[in-house]
């Protein structure tokens, strides 16, 4: 037996064991936003994310990726997804505790903000399996386009049973919805979409749909919103996995996609040879039909993309805690402490603006005008701003781990790889500043509730009210200039989205996280520097009271 050349010290052991939702600025956030009736439930949900044995779980379904079985051993097609049972266990419990479409079913106030709060936190135990998870949410206010099928199949997709496998929808105890958009020769551009549809002749409103796709996920979903031309132009309609009769539609999966991150989750190439799917909507009106679900999913990247933020952050200082260098812990080091408070600021503010982002889905949904109105511009900007710090985010904190941050057991190259993928899904950066130009144009409502959501907080900073009046101007300048504004779209974005982080941040969250991003991300914006700051993190202005910052992003044992 060879002994031993050294006793095992200074290493820190994983984060695990801890309660997720112990988050201080969620937890404010939700209340404020009508969901505290949801406290208890999230805390549950929190422990569990924070637990060993779903460590465990997402390493698993990540180490073991889904697989394609296009036919069975006799030649027959079957077109099927297999996963880790790992992976399965993650979606029970996001399906049971309401992760889904359950907010649609629940008429209390704050059911969607309790939803976003559970997804943020469960999104931080393992964050692939989500992606079902989030269409099948977003897919209801697309299909309550058709009454009828809206009847038929809304109570199912909100049912808290998770079945896998194929199954005529109608026999199964609860649904889950995908979709189905770009084309390999257009991605965004679906107008070039070449996918057709011609009537199946078995019942009104009932087609049979032609042509490929080549980006959709989770392709072991029951239901598609798929688009598709008519001669009326682009149509939305839904395609069920099993037709009514039992037999396997016609929806081929040709391969599996070979991505960067979100490995759990299966994307897939698929090609459609007459697949029956049934008419959502008017035709020629299949964007205005599906832009509804993609309204709500975007809400679900800028919460994925806060809730790896502050997977990131809460695991940094996990580490700085446990580990010494140059004789003291690494979070007493004056450099590390700027570097970790820093990230925390940009994690806090994310958490925040999304969190208010799905109090006004809730209010929208409920018939309020003027949070529809808002979130008509407040969510692309957010979206493209929230989502491209991720990666900055990310990257920052791994580096805290030094060489053991890049080591797959660490799990932050996990979170790494995952970090790009909500800036690209749902319309990618430019996308979404080109929108938030379209909305400055088609809802002048929603410019006025923006800067009055801002207005709130006028005369606490002068910063913030320098960044206000900078905003104005530039959304002044950018509804004249019309298309020549395209140029200035992402500054805008950035500008709009930090402005309102600065403001809820300033009405709501500790003067220590206030000051902090003031001083860190709007300090120049009066002088009409970019927003955000102009260098890496770790560079904050001196007199801060760091220890305070960090507080806020230490986890917290399971009680």
């Amino acid at each position: 037996m060879t002994p031993p050349t050294h006793e095992v010290r200074n290493q820190v052991p994983p984060l695990a064991g801890y309660d997720v939702a112990a988050d201080q600025a969620l937890q404010a956030a939700v209340d404020r936003e009508g969901a505290g009736w949801a406290a208890a439930e999230l805390t549950e949900l929190g422990r569990l994310a924070g637990a060993p044995a779903t460590r465990e779980l997402a390493r698993l379904a990540n180490a073991c990726p889904p697989r394609l079985h296009t036919h069975d051993a006799r030649g027959y097609r079957v077109d099927e997804v297999e996963y880790h049972p790992a992976y399965h266990q993650l979606m029970t419990t996001a399906v049971e505790h309401g992760l889904h479409a359950a907010p649609w079913a629940d008429t209390r106030p704050g059911a969607h903000v309790a939803r976003a709060a559970k997804f943020y936190v469960w999104t931080q135990a393992e964050a692939g399996h989500g992606c079902p998870i989030s269409m099948t949410y977003a897919s209801v206010p697309a299909l309550r386009h058709a009454a009828d099928l809206a009847r038929q199949f809304e109570p199912l997709l909100a049912a808290s049973r998770y079945q896998p496998g194929l199954t005529e929808p109608g026999r199964k105890a609860g649904l889950l919805a995908g979709m189905a958009m770009t084309e390999k020769q257009g991605g965004s551009d679906v107008r070039a979409n070449t996918t057709r549809a011609e009537p199946a002749g078995q019942q009104p409103g009932s087609y049979l749909l032609t042509g490929h796709k080549w980006f959709c996920s989770a392709p072991m979903c029951d239901l598609f919103l798929v688009l598709a031309q008519l001669p009326e132009g682009l149509s939305c309609f839904l395609l069920p996995r099993v037709r009514p009769d039992g037999s396997r539609n016609a929806m081929h999966i040709q391969r599996l996609k070979d991505k960067l991150g979100n490995r759990s989750n299966a994307s897939a190439e698929v090609e459609y040879d007459g697949a029956l799917a049934w008419l959502v909507g008017e035709p020629g009106r299949g964007i205005r039909t599906i832009i509804d679900m993609v309204s709500a999913t975007r809400l679900d990247c800028v919460l994925g993309s806060a809730a790896a933020m502050r997977q990131a952050c809460v695991t940094a200082t996990h580490y700085a805690a446990g580990r010494a260098a140059f004789g003291r812990q690494l979070i007493d080091q004056p450099l590390m402490a700027s570097v970790l408070a820093d990230l925390a600021v940009e994690s806090e503010a994310a958490c925040t603006l999304a969190i208010r982002l799905a109090g006004a889905a809730d209010r929208a949904a409920r018939g309020d005008a003027a949070e529809a109105a808002l979130l008509r511009l407040a969510l692309p900007a957010a979206k493209f701003w929230v989502c491209k710090r991720t990666p900055m985010v990310t990257a920052e904190a791994l580096e805290c781990l030094g060489g053991n941050g890049y080591v797959e057991d660490s799990g932050m190259p996990r979170l790494y790889r995952e970090a790009p993928l909500n800036s690209i899904w749902e319309g990618s950066g430019n996308i979404t500043a080109l929108d938030l130009l379209r909305a400055l144009g088609s809802t002048p409502d929603g410019v006025d509730a923006v800067l009055a959501e801002i207005g709130r907080a006028k005369g606490a900073d002068r910063r913030l009210d320098a960044a206000a009046a900078l905003l104005q101007a530039q959304v002044k300048e950018a509804i004249a200039a019309g298309a020549d504004a395209q140029y200035r779209a992402r500054r805008l974005a950035g500008l709009l989205t930090v402005t309102l982080q600065a403001a809820l941040l300033t009405r709501h969250a500790p003067a220590a996280v206030a000051e902090a991003f003031c001083a860190a991300r709007i300090s120049n914006s009066g002088q009409g520097a970019p927003a955000g700051p102009g260098s890496p993190f770790g560079t904050l202005p001196d007199g801060l009271d760091l220890a305070a910052l960090l507080a806020r992003s230490a986890p917290v044992p399971a009680g």
